[in-house]
């Protein structure tokens, strides 16, 4: 049966323990109180308000919505007693009383412990008078000395002292100036332990003990552990420098001893504790207890975690402990870095945009939120330590490397973070005995000599006159005067392919990428009237495939064929960690000559009246993909999907279509032309410019050439501007020629007679104040054309279609969303509207299913005396329909738990809010009453409890100052608008799907 769950805290450490907890297929779902803006975003957590200090209002929250386990992340509430009373309410809790808490409450009390039962500890003296504690430090000598508060100081109540004078300070601070208050009312001197600092995080159940692998934080602020002491900037684990040896002694003599002093004094210790060990020369020594899971060591230490948190901490709670030990990875090493806020640990600001984040979802890459929130829909800092990067490998150094790089990729005003994480490891760890090579590392070389010799031939079949070199050689040398040039100039270009080459990875489609390299690098050669000689490749991936490598460079000698250049060399970078396994990027260059007098464009000779000619594109070439991605994703597509635009192919094939090489075709004709320009990235309106002289336009006209359905089908399914599509692509012409119009003719005839499609589509004209230098008409007209095709090939689409029945009461604005997206045939949707069931006569609603053609039905709830039987009727009439799925849109009946059960898994609703806020009627005034900024729609499956179902689909919606139900409804029913329908597809499409435990199970 699954469970509910609430985590009690708002830090990364709390954010973890909701990340793992939800994983368990024994939780239904998981509450944070207050949480952050990670663990609002999580599918199966949620945020919740609760006054955390108020027990009452706890117990009766979790009371009320059946909370079998809550999970205590900080040590204030638990030295506070919550444990207790949530226990004392029949409430089950991983984490100690508060007399257990004591551990880490009061320093005092656990010198007085360790020394009680011997656990190795560093001497100590306790403290309460200014006097006495100056007069303390008089009588000792020089050495360090080591001055903490005893109570709670959020992990900054010590200070490590060099001199006296610092010692008299940090004193001062804690007793007179109290600046940890209470807690520092009582210290504690200690003597400097030196060695090597580690975390041992333990499960108990008060009498058994489940030791996790050892982690290691780095507390101070700056790189070289200088700057004051923070929370903690980052950890790793496990720590290679314990041996297995330590471990057992710390395990037997520390951690177990604690646990059974505690029950011999009678207190059964329930939850984690956690020991900071030092690890001298006398061997590990206890610098403090604690009574919780540790920031940041759990967001390194849950990652390995394999096992179940949920059972395991049950486990403890109910002193089953040893029958379910916990099992972690043994061969993953895991690295955390904290990104803090200016200022951190004193003052620092709020409210700053945080940018970088959404890139990060990554295999054996984790983030995890602390002092984030969710501000006017954008994500911002509201901590010192905003967040932390996890990253896992199998080699310390790679993770470590892999959890930089993340960092990296996060910006926000003021962000700072230690790059040393991990790296201490590597300078006090043993030399290993055995030699380590080259391929251990990561890096194969007799793989990267297997491939030069399987593409040695296929370079082989590209040389043409000129060539005097082969693979292998430092360079590649090109004889101009072989090639028959007397007076040349050199024209280079250098590209990518861009995101196309996600799509060609996910597909596992490589060999005609590299025709799209070669393409884009050859082609822009060629605006300058230049013969492409010679290519060269640069290939890069973390582990190199040389199956998948020779397939790309298959696909560059087909370009270089095509181009009638010569693939002289290139390079081969295998680089462990800087790419995950699987992907690989490229990059080309190439080199052409052309004679002096033949160089182009010829801009000055470009007069008014001169015509543009346009050549056909292949189709997209590897200019916007980012931007199809995008509308890849939304449309809920998968590559091996049917082509959405055209038949016979998916729609990864198409996509995939390489990009046109136009050197043979277009060179024997540059003489009668004065501009050649590719039309690459930027589109039609950004490239024409580069050829263009000043107080010279372009005026084309997009009806004179056919637009491609791939491009009508981009433009509908993302709601893409005409405008925005020619300035991201090509739109069918892959690149344009400026003639004189005497020339015009010849030059169309040659193209067309040497395979190309060949359009006249504008003219030169004069530019004058307020033009724009390339101006295109009737680009509504020729997209509206372009369409007719395209829709046609989605009409006559063969899948199988879900059956959809609509349940409302009123005006309908939902099902008009849903009726939209099925009939847009861009949309390529997998379901159909077969009927509309209204229970009131008259309504709107009714009205726009009929002018669809979808048939409709009215039963009145009035005629029927027990609710039941009105569903019985509603079912008969779904049944005879044969509907797959129901959508609830405006339905203003409660339905029967007959009903309920009868469609289970096939009965969807939206409510405005974000469920499990906010639930029942009146939404949008319990969200201004609450006076939360952050509000919107939940698409869920209907459960016999109200709005408690498995969410499918969620869509935010900021409150703004001033907001007013109304206003807030009308927003909020915008966003229903466009959730609604993508949770359809998704279910429709078999991406989602309710399971026996009434979990969803997901199929991308």
């Amino acid at each position: 049966m699954s469970s509910n769950v609430l985590v009690l805290g708002s830090g990364g450490r709390e954010h973890a323990i909701a990340w793992k907890l939800s994983q368990s297929q024994h939780v239904k779902h998981v509450y944070v109180a207050p949480g952050n803006a990670g663990t609002s975003l999580d599918g199966r957590a949620s945020n919740v308000v609760i006054n955390i200090k108020c027990y009452e209002e706890v117990k009766d929250w979790c009371k009320s919505h059946d909370i079998s386990l809550v999970f205590v992340g900080p040590e204030d509430p638990l030295a506070a007693g919550i444990s207790d009373a949530l226990k004392s309410a029949g409430i089950s809790c991983f984490g100690p009383s508060a007399r257990a808490a004591q551990i880490e409450a009061s320093k005092l009390y656990a010198k007085q412990f360790m020394d009680k039962y011997e656990i190795p500890t560093a001497r100590w003296k306790s403290v309460t008078n200014y006097s006495e504690a100056c007069r303390y430090i008089d009588s000792l000598g020089q050495s360090p000395i080591v001055v903490k508060a005893s109570g709670l100081a959020a992990g900054k109540g010590v200070a490590v002292t060099e001199t006296k004078q610092q010692a008299y300070n940090a004193v001062k601070n804690m007793l007179k100036d109290r600046c940890f208050g209470a807690a520092g009312d009582t210290i504690i001197f200690e003597e400097l332990l030196v060695g090597e600092e580690f975390s041992c995080l333990a499960f108990t159940d008060g009498t058994t003990v489940a030791c996790c692998p050892i982690a290691q934080d780095y507390k101070r602020l700056n790189e070289g552990d200088m700057g004051p002491n923070t929370g903690g900037m980052g950890a790793y684990c496990p720590c290679p420098q314990i041996s297995k040896v330590w471990l057992e002694y710390i395990e037997k003599n520390i951690i177990q001893k604690a646990v059974d002093g505690m029950s011999q004094d009678g207190i059964k210790y329930i939850g984690v504790l956690y020991a900071g060990i030092m690890l001298t020369e006398e061997g590990p020594k206890v610098l403090e207890f604690n009574c919780r899971l540790g920031d940041p060591e759990t967001q390194v230490i849950l990652p390995l975690l394999e096992s179940d948190l949920y059972i395991l901490a049950q486990a403890c709670v109910e002193g089953q402990l040893a029958s379910h030990m916990p099992v972690f990875q043994t061969d993953q090493s895991a690295v955390s870095i904290v990104l803090a806020s200016s200022g951190y640990p004193g003052p620092y600001p709020k409210g700053l945009a945080i940018s970088g984040v959404g890139v990060q979802n990554k295999e054996n890459q984790i983030i995890f939120h602390a002092g984030t929130t969710v501000k006017d829909g954008k994500l911002v800092t509201n901590g010192g330590r905003v967040l932390s990067v996890v990253a896992m490998d199998t080699r310390l150094m790679t993770a470590i490397n892999m959890a930089n790089q993340a960092a990296f990729l996060v910006q926000f005003e003021g962000a700072f973070y230690r790059k040393d994480i991990g790296s201490r490891t590597f300078s006090r760890i043993q030399r290993p005995t055995c030699s380590v090579s080259y391929k251990d590392s990561g890096v194969d070389i007799e793989a990267g000599e297997s491939l030069v010799e399987a593409i040695k031939p296929l370079a082989k079949s590209t040389s043409r006159s000129g060539c005097m070199a082969d693979l292998g050689m430092f360079g590649g040398l090109f004889d101009l005067k072989a090639a028959g040039y007397k007076d040349p100039i050199l024209v280079s270009g250098t590209d990518g392919v861009g995101t196309k080459l996600k799509i060609a990875q996910l597909c596992g489609h490589h060999d005609t990428i590299g025709i799209d390299l070669v393409a884009m690098c050859v082609n822009d050669v060629l605006a300058h009237g230049a013969e492409p000689l010679y290519f060269l490749d640069y290939f890069a991936c973390g582990q190199l495939d040389i199956c998948t490598a020779e397939d790309v460079i298959r696909g560059i000698t087909a370009g270089c064929v095509k181009a009638g250049c010569a693939l002289l060399g290139g390079e081969t970078a295998e680089m462990p960690g800087m790419y995950a396994v699987g992907c690989y990027d490229l990059a080309g260059f190439a080199v052409g000559a052309v004679e002096r007098e033949n160089l182009l464009p010829l801009s000055n000779k470009i007069e008014e009246e001169d015509i543009v000619l346009g050549i056909a594109s292949s189709g997209l070439h590897s200019n916007g993909f980012s931007l199809v991605r995008k509308i890849v994703e939304q449309c809920c597509l998968n590559y091996c999907d049917p082509c959405p635009y055209e038949s016979n192919i998916t729609l990864g094939e198409s996509l995939l279509i390489p990009t046109k090489i136009y050197t043979k075709s277009v060179l024997p004709v540059l003489r009668m032309c004065k501009a050649f320009a590719h039309i690459t990235g930027g589109g039609l309106v950004e490239n024409i410019p580069r050829v263009l002289p000043d107080g010279k336009r372009i005026q084309l006209n997009a009806t004179e050439w056919p637009i491609p359905t791939v491009f009508a089908w981009i433009a509908a399914a993302g709601n893409v501007s005409c405008e925005e599509m020619t300035r991201t692509f090509n739109c069918g012409i892959g690149a344009i020629l400026i003639v004189s119009p005497s020339n015009t003719v010849s030059v169309m005839n040659q193209l067309n007679s040497s395979g190309e499609k060949c359009y006249s589509i504008g003219q030169v004209k004069n530019l004058t104040a307020g033009d724009a230098r390339v101006e295109i008409s009737s680009l509504n007209i020729a997209f509206k054309t372009a369409h007719i095709p395209c829709l046609n090939n989605l009409v006559n689409g063969h899948h199988q279609k879900t059956k959809v029945a609509v349940l409302i009461s009123g005006t309908g604005t939902n099902l008009q969303a849903l009726i939209d997206h099925t009939l847009n045939p861009a949309n390529q949707s997998h379901a159909k509207i077969v009927m509309v069931i209204s229970n009131v006569p008259g309504v709107q609603g009714l009205d726009r299913a009929k002018s669809a053609q979808i048939p409709t039905k009215v039963i009145s709830h009035k005629d029927y005396k027990k609710r039941v039987e009105f569903d019985r009727v509603i079912t008969s009439e779904l049944e005879q329909a044969g509907v797959d799925l129901i959508f609830l849109a405006g339905f203003m009946r409660i339905l029967s738990g007959e009903f309920v059960q009868r469609w289970n898994g096939h009965l969807i609703n939206v409510h405005p809010s974000l469920l499990p806020s906010f639930k029942g009627m009146n939404a949008h005034q319990q969200v201004l009453d609450a006076g939360v900024t952050l509000t919107g729609c939940t698409v869920h499956f209907v459960a016999e409890e109200v709005d408690a179902g498995a969410i499918l689909v969620q869509e935010a919606v900021p409150v703004k100052h001033g907001d007013t139900v109304e206003s807030l409804a009308e927003r909020v029913k915008t966003a229903e608008h466009k959730a609604y329908p993508k949770a359809m597809e998704m279910i429709a499409r078999g991406q989602a799907k309710l399971g026996h435990d009434s979990q969803i199970i997901w199929s991308f």
